[in-house]
C-alpha cells in the first residue's frame, strides 16, 4: 500500500489579492513595490554610511523605476512576442496582460544608471521642456553606483520572485516524483468564473493509496454550492457533466490537473445548510522554480551585503558588478532547466531564450571581475 509523505508535495492556492472581491492592489504588486521601497531605505542607509548626498537617491529611485519597468517590458516584447510589438506598438502600455523580462530590465537599469552617473536633466523654461547636461556626479562614478544598486537589485529580485509565486506563473517543469508544488488555483479560479452556480471552490492536498505515474498526485476540489435549494441530484449533475467535462478538456487546467477519462469519483454533502461536493482528482507536481530563484536571490543579497559592511567605501569597484552579473544569469541558467518555456517558439530550441539571454551578460560580470582583479594587483605592485 502508498502512503504518500505530508511533506512530500502540496497544493499552493492562495488568493490573488490581498483581500478577496478586491482587485487592487494583488499581492505581486505589493512585493513588486516593496523591493523598491526597501532598496530606497538601503541605498539611503548607504549614501549617509558613505559621505553622500542621501537625496540623490530621490533621483536614482526615479531612473531605477522607470528603468526596470520599461526595460523589462520592452525586453520581453523584443525577446518573447516581437510580432506583437510590430502589429501594435500600443501594446506596449498593456502592462495587465503581463509580460516583463528580467533581462531586459537588467539592459535597461544598465543604461539609466549610466545617464544618472554621467548626466544631470533639468527643466528649461518651464516644466515640460528639459535638456540633458552632461556632468559626472562628483563621488559617484558608474561601476560605484552600479556596485551599490546591485545590493538592492538582489533583494527585489528575490521579492519578485516570490510574486510570481503567489501568482502561479513562470511554473516549472514536472518533478515526475511526490516532491514538488501542484499551483492549484487555476481550477478554483476557473470553476468560480463559470456559470456553475459555485459560490467558492478551494483546492486542496488528497489522500489516496491509488497511483497513476510518478508525478500525479492526489487533490481534492471542493465545490460550495451558491444556491441553497439545490437539490443533491441537481448537483451530482452538475458535477458529473459540467466539471467533468471541464477538468478533462479545458487545457489551462491540464497544466495543473490530471482527471482520467472515466466517472469523477466525488461525495456530496450539506455544510452550513449548502451543498458541497468534493471531488477527488490528480495534479501534476512541479518545481517551484521561483522560490528556487527568489533564495538564490536572497542569498546574493547578503554576500554582497557583507561585502559592502566589510570595505563600505573601499570596496573594490566593479567587484560587486562583476559577482552579480555572474552570480545572478549565470545560476539563471541554471534554473532554467527546471522552468517551463514561455512561449511555443522556445520548445524547439537547444537552449531557450533566458539561457541565451544569460551569456552575454555573465561575460560582461566575467570581464569586470577579471579587471577589478587586475586593478587591484597593479594597486599593490
Amino acid at each position: 500500500m502508498h502512503s504518500l509523505s505530508l511533506l512530500s508535495y502540496i497544493v499552493w492556492d492562495p488568493m490573488r489579492e490581498i483581500i478577496k472581491g478586491i482587485q487592487p492592489p494583488v499581492w505581486y504588486s505589493v512585493l513588486f513595490a516593496a523591493g523598491f521601497i526597501f532598496g530606497y531605505q538601503i541605498m539611503v542607509y548607504i549614501f549617509k554610511k558613505e559621505g553622500k548626498n542621501p537625496l540623490n537617491v530621490d533621483t536614482l529611485s526615479v531612473h531605477m523605476i522607470l528603468a526596470t519597468i520599461i526595460g523589462a517590458r520592452l525586453g520581453h516584447l523584443l525577446f518573447y512576442e516581437p510580432e506583437k510589438l510590430l502589429a501594435n506598438p500600443l501594446v506596449f502600455f498593456k502592462t495587465w496582460e503581463g509580460g516583463l523580462a528580467s533581462h531586459g530590465a537588467a539592459f535597461g537599469i544598465l543604461l539609466a544608471l549610466f545617464l544618472y552617473s554621467n548626466y544631470f536633466v533639468v527643466a528649461k523654461w518651464s516644466p515640460f521642456k528639459f535638456k540633458f547636461i552632461k556632468q559626472k556626479r562628483e563621488g559617484q562614478s558608474y561601476l560605484w553606483i552600479v556596485d551599490r544598486i546591485v545590493i538592492t537589485v538582489a533583494l527585489a529580485g528575490a521579492f519578485i520572485r516570490f510574486g510570481n509565486f503567489v501568482n502561479s506563473e513562470i511554473i516549472g517543469k514536472p518533478t515526475e516524483s511526490d516532491y514538488g508544488v501542484v499551483f492549484g488555483r487555476v481550477a478554483e479560479e476557473r470553476f468560480e468564473k463559470s456559470s456553475l452556480g459555485f459560490e467558492s471552490v478551494e483546492a486542496s492536498k488528497g489522500y489516496s493509496d491509488q497511483r497513476l505515474e510518478p508525478g500525479i498526485v492526489p487533490v481534492d476540489l471542493t465545490f460550495i454550492f451558491e444556491n441553497n435549494q439545490i437539490s443533491e441530484a441537481q448537483a451530482a449533475q452538475i458535477i458529473e457533466s459540467n466539471v467533468r467535462s471541464i477538468l478533462v478538456s479545458d487545457p489551462n487546467i491540464a497544466e495543473h490537473y490530471v482527471q482520467p477519462n472515466a466517472p469523477l469519483d466525488y461525495e456530496l454533502g450539506l455544510v452550513d445548510r449548502k451543498m458541497q461536493a468534493v471531488v477527488h482528482t490528480w495534479g501534476i507536481s512541479r518545481h517551484p522554480s521561483q522560490l528556487y530563484e527568489s533564495a538564490t536571490c536572497i542569498l546574493l543579497f547578503i554576500i554582497l551585503l557583507v561585502i559592502w559592511f566589510r570595505w563600505k567605501e573601499k570596496t573594490p569597484e566593479g567587484l560587486l558588478t562583476g559577482l552579480f552579473l555572474i552570480w545572478i544569469f549565470g545560476l539563471r541558467w541554471f534554473h532554467e532547466i527546471f522552468k517551463e518555456n514561455q512561449v511555443a517558439f522556445e520548445d524547439g530550441m537547444t537552449y531557450n531564450m533566458g539561457q541565451l539571454l544569460s551569456i552575454p551578460l555573465v561575460l560582461i560580470g566575467v570581464f569586470i571581475l577579471v579587471r577589478v582583479i587586475v586593478l587591484s594587483k597593479k594597486a599593490k605592485e
